[in-house]
């Protein structure tokens, strides 16, 4: 029987080449941090960060605010890590060694201080945020607020124009620079709506109301989504919120009340998805309320059809 091939050996015939090890430890992780970080680069994806109206310009500065504050902190500790682990590396001969230790209070202030400094300005910071935030809260403007209603369905977005006699499906069409206010409810289950470039996130609830204020700066398209799972066809929930010139938006109006398609409580009580834009030119008067209405009053029959699909899954 031959002599197994000693340790040694073997070791160095599985060792990769020193090609093949430079690119495994380096360059393949390199690709895949620039990958990651060129793959949201469009307006789309970077949500927030690349905000098309006043609301989530602040939400912005905020983050950007809490980042930078934070980095007060963690930036010390990132940067003196790697430098501690070098210097008092094994093998070091050199690094000085002090047992003992005596109070410094420079070293104390320096410690508890700053953290505490940064914490007392994060709050105050994000409790003035916080009412600059308020969705609840009306934007100023020189222009008159566009008033909408908005009933999140199985599994799409109804948004009512009441003023103007209209609706649309799947689509949330604005004029720049005007405040829109928005008043949510659901037909069925609790949903979400997000529209992360204008605005941040809102509940619509079934029989209660939430409101919320945005406006768009410049004329673009923005997505938007539920972010509340719920059920099958979650997924495909989406939907454009268009932000138009004025004069767009009354041609868009125009065109829309020209549409023969009626919306009353009968064609929302289906359910299922519908990924097409649809434009309604007639609305019943009230159906919001009504929507509301049948699940907050026993006995109102109203709407109620809306949730009869949800109910029996």
């Amino acid at each position: 029987m031959k002599n197994p091939m000693p340790a040694k050996s073997f070791s160095l015939m599985c060792r990769p080449p020193p090609g093949q090890t430079l690119q495994r430890y380096f360059a393949r992780p390199a690709l895949a941090l620039v990958a990651c970080a060129t793959a949201g680069c469009s307006p789309v994806n970077l949500g927030f960060l690349a905000p098309g109206g006043v609301i989530a310009a602040a939400q912005r500065e905020l983050f950007l605010w809490v980042v930078g504050l934070a980095l007060v902190v963690v930036l010390p500790v990132i940067v003196l890590t790697p430098w501690l682990l070098w210097r008092y590396r094994y093998g070091q001969q050199h690094a000085p060694y002090r047992p003992r230790w005596d109070f410094s209070l420079p070293l104390e202030i320096l410690t508890w201080g700053v953290p505490v400094a940064v914490v007392a300005v994060l709050a105050v910071l994000t409790w003035q945020r916080s009412q600059q935030l308020d969705p609840y809260r009306p934007l100023p403007g020189p222009a008159a607020t566009l008033e909408i209603q908005v009933i999140a369905l199985d599994w799409n977005w109804l948004f009512i124009y009441p003023q103007q006699g209209v609706a649309s499906l799947n689509e949330l069409v604005i004029a720049q620079g005007t405040p829109v206010h928005l008043s949510l409810t659901s037909a069925t289950v609790m949903q979400a709506l997000l529209i992360p470039r204008l605005a941040g996130q809102i509940y619509a609830m079934a029989g209660m109301r939430t409101q919320q204020y945005l406006q768009a700066d410049a004329a673009g398209h923005f997505s938007g989504r539920n972010t509340q799972f719920n059920g099958n066809g979650f997924q495909t929930q989406v939907f454009t919120a268009l932000a138009m010139t004025p004069q767009g938006f009354d041609d868009w109006l125009n065109e829309v009340r020209r549409s023969p398609k009626r919306l009353d409580c009968r064609p929302l009580s289906q359910g299922g998805v519908q990924p097409n834009v649809q434009h309604y030119g007639w609305v019943e008067r009230g159906l919001f309320e009504q929507v509301m209405q049948s699940f907050s009053q026993p006995g109102h029959r109203g709407c109620h059809a809306f949730s009869q699909e949800r109910a029996h899954e």
